[in-house]
């Protein structure tokens, strides 16, 4: 995958496989336009073909994580930012509603939805206001780590407007329907306490930890064994959706890899050696682990 700069944000890969994305309009408390969207799909579709990630890590700078759209922006759907890794989007002269249905299932719920399409495993570093698309990038990530003091909200009602980047989805996903309708309908934004007790994130630290216990969590989960940790990972999404029949029916056919996986072997010799696995080897030129 492409390193460096892109439409509001950067990028580095560190050992072993964490991909930083390090969103960086701090003036805008990194609030997203439609080529900043652009871009991070695409970033994400080639983080998911690189084999040199194995988990992406999202944070960003000053006092915002990302705080939602930038409805400021008068040229927000002109894609002009730069610099950007995608063409500009070519507008007709089709009706606004039309272009407003468009534009959100091609461009602003593919975020989330990229995301969690990944077989890669994700981790954000919440380091302030996530608010909107950026609490919908929150919880479609597998892991939340916030610092204390961040805040977390839709609160698109504040505005008149509809979570419809698919904020409402993922809010029921992770608290019910009746504390997703009292957390949307009242307009509600918590503080990273408060989210940790509603279990919208798993930790909660110092805001000077943040960053380095971040990456620490991040580097654990790329020293894993990967194909199975990949292959859990949908199993457990599947699973929320389906009957007990249907994800053991899933997670046998999954294991039917895993299991014969050099990951695996490598498992069972280091339990037997009593020392620690060394998962993820390259195969030798022959084939053979």
């Amino acid at each position: 995958m492409d390193t460096g700069k892109y439409a509001g944000f950067e990028v580095e890969i560190s050992d072993p496989g964490v991909a930083t994305v390090t969103f960086n309009r701090p003036e805008r408390l990194n609030a997203f336009t439609r080529s900043i969207k652009r871009d991070f799909i695409e970033m994400l579709a080639q983080a998911q073909m690189d084999e040199r990630v194995r988990v992406l890590l999202f944070t960003g700078t000053g006092k915002g994580f990302v705080a939602g759209d930038d409805i400021s922006n008068t040229t927000y759907g002109a894609d002009t930012m730069k610099p950007s890794k995608v063409p500009p989007l070519l507008y007709g002269n089709e009706s606004p509603q039309l272009r407003s249905y468009d534009s959100l299932r091609t461009t602003s719920q593919m975020v989330a939805r990229s995301i969690r399409h990944l077989s890669k495993l994700s981790v954000c570093a919440i380091n302030g206001f996530a608010i909107q698309t950026g609490l919908s990038i929150a919880l479609a990530s597998d892991f939340r780590i916030a610092a204390r003091g961040a805040k977390l909200g839709s609160a698109t009602l504040r505005f008149g407007y509809l979570p419809d980047e698919g904020g409402h989805w993922l809010l029921v996903q992770h608290l019910g329907v009746a504390r997703a309708m009292d957390f949307l309908m009242r307009k509600r934004i918590v503080d990273a306490d408060e989210a940790l007790r509603m279990g919208l994130v798993n930790e909660v630290v110092e805001p000077q930890d943040l960053a380095a216990r971040a990456m620490e969590f991040a580097q654990e989960l790329a020293n894993g064994p990967q194909v199975a940790m990949r292959l859990l990972k949908k199993a457990v999404y599947n699973a929320a959706e389906q009957t007990l029949e249907q994800a053991g029916e899933d997670i046998a056919g999954k294991t039917a890899i895993a299991d014969h996986h050099p990951d695996a072997h490598e498992g069972k010799k280091a339990f037997k050696e009593k020392r620690p696995p060394r998962f993820n080897q390259p195969p030798n030129p022959d084939g053979h682990a």
